[in-house]
């Protein structure tokens, strides 16, 4: 009798099959376009998520996905391909710590704030800067215009929209839900959706960090890259502080993720809190200068 050879997908229960080689092509192309370094743990994360675009295609194997992506260059499918590999953990007044000392530091400008949220998610983070900024100034019309910005467009998409379900925000006191949100009746129950005013504070775009070009202009009071960083080898974090240094007013603030450290990565900053950095005495020497 003849052995069964098993279909494809079949021997690793899989419905496509997907092998080291393509992992490493996956890990290839997404650190040439976004940046991102895949550790050898994400390969079954990278097969989960990118099933979903072979489905959508109508593509049978990781092979011919790949060569499709390299061969046609399909920005739609790049953008597809790039959203399913982004990760998008975020939540209201996550890292609690730092938005005290925002609010402090808003005070002290004596011009409206520009805020750049770099790493924007579905929302949740510049809204909680620009609810942050309500506070400090006592207003729903602060003088504080807020960019925030991803490589995901999808996420960007639900952030401008700015409705969540009810459980994205239980953590937080009814004062904040009552003044900053609107409760959704009928068809939209179980939803909030941010008050206009907040929605006005903010700009949402679609910004890939490693772009040689950034749809920026201007410098920024405060810039916000959290959490973002540790997707990044060391060159590429080393690069793109590079570009923020420029960015960056002579009294400015960098904000950082709980784990990321950029001393090690940029001589140009200083630590000036828990995670909170500045530009070191030559930087802010050189912006002062007549």
């Amino acid at each position: 009798m003849k052995p069964t050879v098993p279909s494809k997908g079949e021997s690793s229960g899989k419905e496509f099959d997907f092998n080291s080689r393509d992992f490493e092509r996956v890990r290839g192309l997404i650190y040439q376009r976004a940046g991102i370094a895949l550790a050898d743990s994400k390969q079954e994360m990278v097969y989960s998520r990118l099933a979903r675009r072979l489905r959508a295609t109508g593509i049978t194997s990781f092979q011919q996905y790949l060569d499709m992506l390299e061969r046609t260059h399909d920005s739609e499918e790049w953008e597809a391909f790039t959203n399913a590999l982004t990760t998008n953990l975020t939540s209201f007044f996550r890292e609690a710590h730092h938005f005290p000392i925002l609010a402090d530091f808003l005070k002290t400008l004596k011009e409206p704030a520009t805020i750049w949220c770099s790493a924007a998610s579905t929302g949740e983070e510049p809204y909680t800067i620009a609810m942050t900024a309500c506070e400090a100034y006592g207003s729903l019309t602060p003088p504080v215009q807020i960019v925030a910005t991803d490589i995901d467009t999808n996420v960007l998409a639900t952030g401008s929209n700015g409705v969540y379900p009810m459980e994205r925000i239980e953590k937080m006191s009814p004062e904040r839900v009552k003044k900053f949100f609107l409760r959704g009746k009928g068809s939209h129950e179980g939803y909030v959706r941010v008050r206009p005013e907040l929605r006005k504070l903010i700009t949402f775009k679609q910004l890939n960090l490693l772009a040689d070009g950034w749809p920026l202009s201007g410098q920024f009071d405060v810039i916000f890259c959290r959490n973002v960083m540790i997707y990044f080898d060391k060159p590429t974090q080393s690069k793109i502080l590079s570009r923020f240094v420029p960015l960056m007013k002579p009294h400015a603030l960098l904000f950082a993720g709980h784990s990321e450290n950029f001393l090690y990565v940029s001589d140009a900053l200083k630590l000036k809190g828990k995670t909170v950095y500045e530009l070191n005495a030559t930087q802010r020497g050189a912006r002062t200068k007549p």
